[in-house]
């Protein structure tokens, strides 16, 4: 959930243009034709590949993967394929492959003396999902997918079993260098792609088998009925998964370690007009919602038509309900669609034949036919489950009413913070703001402890770096509603300093702090109220972390005093190579070793020195990449229901870093 950041590009520092040229050319000459360069064939994917795979880093490195993956799982959703497989092999090559139809390898219709294989894997738009009765339904629509993947790798191969013969063409950075040959009979139908990342284009090789693991999970859920399987050579780890429940599955998965208040999820599979929809949910007794859409296996991350349906029906489903039941009286109002998704898991899944993405990234569907059409059905699922399940429906009722009063106590506290000043000198945490006003210049430290605060408050640079001591731990927010967390001093001190709000009123362009850093002590109840801060953040103001404001700050674990040099190391394999090499270098003399058991310890210079100078410093930037998987280990790990908690500190008690 964190990555590593170099602060070389310091918020004090300053990008300065020198190029001296007035007409953008570089060179302060004319800017004419031959400025204009053409790019031929698959060159424009590797001069510009975030365009294709969004970036060049770790992400991009397993998007490459899914492009494949997609196109296996596009022959699962036309009922040609059951079983798709994934190695990540030793030498850093991955090999995917299927038992579907198999690319075709007859020569192209439009391309003359070129086989369809060749095109696929080597011209941009090329596929069967234009409309050529290749797909009915597809998640790839731009034909770009597998001929990104061929471009941006060293070498790449692809295996195809059609028509009873295997067939293979060999390719490095894009360019074929075989034809496509016979290897001889074989049995089944299939595609096997087999490629290596090109490093002089990509960042990483580093694979991920948790993040793929996950997204693999995610498809399985999607497609029931489908194998699909990821081995990882590099480290012998394994995982097949396979769901005859499809997105009920999913449900219980996501609901695995929540207090639920219905016996088992609600869910309805539909198909109307070529639209097939699929819907499940299921209530807790948390205040957060866990809601998650799709299009054709495309996780719709910023929603789109078909949740819009959903979340209507929902709400009018639930407000009609009430009514007809006496639950909601005349004179209360409605509720609304934060009372009804509070305590909310919910994932919809759309397959249609020709969706309409709001842009490349596919995260909006807009197809206005599909909202009536989800809405009607999830409508009639929930009315009949209302109906015929009366004392589940009462206790959903109820839990919407409280989230309904709880937003009037919120709404009212709100405004409170709102009046103050946030710079009003009775703020329990004596906010030590900097003098700098350009906010993405700015970095808010959230200090543990005022004994820490002042030391931080007497290093830092006051030019741009502002502090917040944290008194204690800060609410657990996972447990109870946003009424109560406004009520908690230290929360509403947060709110106030970053000037965003909260709820409704969230605004994020009033953040005063380009960067908010968190910085604890490095022992359990340091990593206690990074874990609650976290929680806030992660519930509360998800798109500060979305877009790269949060950050946690690396204190180091030991000083090293070798001789006259002071060495401050942040990890015992660190401290360790140290002694070794001084013990090596003294006859077996050990240096005098100091560990840091607080923040509180260090004078005001070694923190800044160490911590807070951005010269020198290390900070983690925190990411969501899987917001599925961070939902569920914050509800584990900071929920009511204590087994699921006491497995995961048993299971890794071994591996944890206690300072005791």
């Amino acid at each position: 959930m964190a990555e590593h950041i170099s602060d070389d590009d310091a918020l004090n520092n300053h990008d300065v243009n020198t190029s001296g040229s007035e007409d953008g050319t570089g060179n302060g000459n004319t800017y004419s034709g031959q400025n204009i360069q053409i790019l031929e064939g698959l060159e424009a994917v590797r001069v510009r590949p975030g365009m294709y795979i969004g970036a060049t880093d770790q992400r991009g490195l397993h998007q490459l993967i899914t492009e494949v993956v997609d196109n296996s799982v596009d022959e699962v959703m036309a009922g040609a394929a059951d079983t798709v497989s994934v190695t990540i092999h030793a030498d850093e090559s991955v090999t995917i492959e299927d038992n579907g139809r198999g690319i075709p390898v007859d020569e192209h219709h439009q391309r003359p003396g070129m086989s369809t294989l060749e095109v696929v894997m080597t011209v941009l738009h090329a596929g069967g999902k234009f409309g050529g009765g290749g797909y009915q339904i597809a998640s790839g629509l731009h034909g770009v997918g597998v001929s990104v993947v061929n471009a941006l790798s060293e070498w790449c191969q692809v295996d195809v079993k059609h028509h009873g013969n295997l067939y293979r063409q060999r390719y490095e950075r894009g360019v074929p260098t075989t034809p496509v040959v016979t290897i001889g009979p074989t049995e089944g139908s299939g595609t096997t792609t087999m490629f290596l990342p090109d490093l002089t284009v990509m960042e990483t090789r580093d694979y991920s088998f948790d993040i793929l693991a996950q997204r693999f999970r995610e498809m399985a859920y999607l497609n029931r009925g489908m194998t699909i399987s990821l081995v990882d050579e590099r480290s012998g780890r394994e995982a097949t998964f396979y769901f005859e429940g499809g997105l009920l599955s999913f449900v219980r998965h996501l609901n695995k370690n929540r207090n639920k208040l219905q016996a088992r999820p609600v869910s309805i599979v539909r198909e109307i007009d070529n639209v097939k929809v699929e819907i499940a949910l299921q209530y807790n007794d948390s205040w957060n919602c866990t809601e998650f859409s799709f299009a054709n296996g495309i996780n719709t991350i910023d929603g789109g038509m078909h949740i819009t349906g959903f979340r209507s029906a929902l709400t009018r489903t639930l407000n009609d309900y009430a009514r007809k039941a006496n639950l909601l009286k005349e004179k209360d109002g409605n509720l609304t669609g934060d009372d009804v998704r509070q305590g909310l898991t919910a994932v919809v899944s759309v397959k249609i034949p020709n969706p309409q993405f709001e842009a490349q990234t596919k995260s909006k569907l807009n197809n206005a036919e599909v909202r009536p059409i989800v809405e009607n059905i999830a409508a009639e699922m929930l009315t009949r489950y209302l109906e015929e399940t009366p004392s589940e429906a009462k206790t959903i009722i109820e839990k919407c009413l409280t989230s309904a009063r709880a937003r009037e106590a919120a709404r009212a506290a709100r405004d409170l913070i709102q009046r103050k000043n946030v710079l009003d000198s009775t703020l329990p945490g004596k906010l030590a703001d900097c003098s700098e006003r350009r906010a993405d210049r700015c970095e808010l430290y959230l200090v543990e402890g005022d004994s820490a605060g002042g030391s931080a408050k007497q290093g830092r640079d006051r030019h741009f770096q502002a502090i917040l001591p944290l008194r204690g731990k800060i609410l657990n927010v996972e447990r109870v509603g946003l009424d109560k967390i406004l009520n908690n001093n230290e929360v509403k001190n947060i709110i106030t300093a970053l000037g965003v709000g909260i709820g409704e009123n969230f605004n994020k362009a009033k953040l005063r702090y380009g960067r908010i850093v968190i910085m604890c002590d490095a022992d359990v109840d340091g990593a206690h109220i990074r874990t609650l801060l976290l929680t806030f953040f992660y519930r509360h103001m998800q798109i500060l972390i979305e877009d790269g404001h949060l950050y946690i700050a690396q204190p180091p674990l030991f000083h090293v005093k070798m001789g006259k040099q002071i060495h401050y190391v942040y990890t015992d394999e660190e401290r360790d190579a140290l002694v070794a090499e001084y013990s090596a270098a003294h006859n077996g003399k050990e240096p005098e070793i100091g560990r840091y058991k607080g923040l509180g310890e260090m004078n005001p210079e070694t923190l800044w020195e160490t911590t807070m100078d951005p010269a020198k410093r290390t900070v983690l930037r925190v990411t969501i990449e899987e917001a599925r998987e961070a939902d569920k280990t914050f509800s584990m790990l900071m929920g009511d229901e204590v087994a699921p908690r006491k497995r995961f500190i048993e299971s890794h008690a071994k591996s944890a870093n206690l300072d005791i």
